[in-house]
């Protein structure tokens, strides 16, 4: 009798399917995944692929921007109810205010939303390319949605504009404990601390490098000689830490930062929506599809 494994791929093969699957997934679902990545780089992956049904190990913003990008693939949530608090965290009230206030201003929306609050914007970016989009917007004013952390750490690197903000953030991020991290330093003085700029400032304060999921797995793997990290991010990156360098100690905060919604993706649940074709992403309506796909198209335009 075929394996779960083995028989994943021979569905995939039957369907010409491809396997996506987010740094945050559980580390037996990044395995048999064609590609894993941060929501950049599967965002840019998704529009190159030819394979007509692609499936999500991921959260429901993630299937969504892909279905945005690809409205004639097929995409497949394993988990239809893995979302994220953050995707949410954005009142139309604070966009309309901040239009009012200045006529020269861009809604710069990180791509952790949901396609309503992306139709509401002018571009979409992830951590990954955050800096280069907000410099390379010819806009003085920015109001940056829905994640505050990330928006203060974008206006730090782009002293040059000027900054509103909205209250939104990522609670695995948010309440990280600065004095865990503290802690860990005290017992491994030697290691350098990586984090994610969701973090809270108290975190990014104490940090040697600051940068998206992918930022921190290419610093540990190509930028240093050191051997020891303390890890400021979702405990699921670990996967990929370690195989980037096997030579290296991780730590994570005693408190361990884990996404909930990306761990209750399953390879059950990868076979069963190749197998049946349930939790396919439907499209939203047609002027808020329009308006959002228009987003992530300048992000990767600008992105380039």
């Amino acid at each position: 009798m075929n394996t779960l494994k083995e028989r994943i791929q021979q569905l995939k093969e039957e369907k010409n399917a491809v396997i996506l699957a987010h740094y945050y997934a559980p580390p037996e679902v990044q395995e048999i995944a064609d590609y894993i990545g941060d929501s950049f780089y599967l965002s840019k992956l998704a529009v190159k692929l030819d394979n007509p049904v692609l499936v999500f190990c991921g959260v429901s913003f993630m299937g969504e921007s892909a279905k945005l990008l690809n409205p004639e693939k097929t995409v497949l949530m394993p988990d239809a109810s893995a979302d994220c608090p953050m995707a949410h965290m954005v009142d139309k009230s604070v966009i309309d205010a901040a239009r009012a206030q200045y006529d020269d201003l861009a809604v710069v929306c990180y791509v952790n939303s949901t396609a309503q609050i992306k139709s509401w914007s002018d571009v979409c970016v992830t951590s990954a390319n955050a800096v280069k989009i907000v410099r390379r917007l010819p806009n003085q004013h920015i109001l940056f949605i829905p994640d505050r952390n990330l928006g203060h750490f974008v206006a730090e690197q782009v002293p040059e504009k000027h900054f509103l903000y909205n209250e939104g953030y990522c609670p695995r991020h948010e309440f990280m404990s600065a004095e865990e991290i503290a802690a860990l330093k005290e017992e491994h003085p030697a290691a350098q601390i990586l984090v994610h700029p969701e973090c809270n400032s108290a975190i990014t304060a104490m940090a040697d490098y600051i940068g998206s999921t992918s930022g921190i797995i290419h610093y540990a793997g190509e930028h240093t000689d050191c051997r020891e990290f303390i890890i400021g991010t979702v405990s699921g990156v670990i996967y990929k830490l370690k195989e980037s360098r096997p030579d290296a100690q991780f730590y994570f905060p005693k408190t361990r930062p884990s996404c909930q919604d990306m761990e209750q993706i399953t390879l059950e649940q990868v076979a069963h929506v190749l197998e049946t074709g349930e939790n396919a992403v439907a499209l939203p309506p047609e002027t808020v599809s329009a308006q959002a796909k228009h987003t992530l198209e300048q992000m990767l335009k600008l992105a380039q």
